[in-house]
């Protein structure tokens, strides 16, 4: 069954968090404007705070956590063995790509629970397959690299809806 939640990945925790990165912006607008559940996995809580805290502090790191961390906001789900075993498969068979153990254990926990959408600036989930990757302004303008307009992402979310 498909999950109406979006897996947030360490690259969207990470921009909204760091004010030079340039998705920041990005970011925080499709916080702000978002409705679905938010869901991440105890590996993205711990790769996103390792980063933060070596780029811009234990201090914002600390903050990340705690809105990680609290349940009205986003569900943290944690990887089981069934999943480390499914990534280890995955890691296994795309030997043509560079995904992470990480990367292979969000695809595992996402296959797992029947979620399709990624929140992610993370090529090698659209590289997997078979997944929505949001803000769908930011994969328009990366596939289409001569287009110069934003589209909006109202219409893949109203069709879910």
């Amino acid at each position: 069954m498909v999950q109406r939640q979006v897996f947030v990945d360490t690259c969207a925790w990470v921009a909204f968090f760091n004010e030079d990165d340039p998705n920041h912006e990005l970011v925080e607008q499709f916080f702000s404007n978002f409705s679905l559940p938010l869901l991440t996995s105890n590996y993205i809580f711990d790769e996103a705070l390792t980063l933060i805290r070596s780029r811009l502090g234990h201090k914002e790191a600390m903050d990340l956590g705690t809105i990680i961390r609290d349940k009205k906001t986003t569900i943290l789900e944690r990887v089981l063995p069934e999943d480390e075993e499914m990534a280890w498969r995955i890691f296994c068979r795309y030997d043509d790509k560079a995904f992470s153990f990480t990367d292979c254990t969000s695809f595992a926990l996402m296959e797992r629970l029947g979620i399709i959408m990624a929140f992610t600036f993370d090529q090698h989930f659209k590289q997997y397959g078979n997944l929505i990757c949001l803000p769908q302004e930011y994969w328009t303008l990366h596939e289409e690299r001569a287009a110069y307009t934003i589209h909006p992402s109202t219409p893949v979310l109203s069709n879910l809806r």
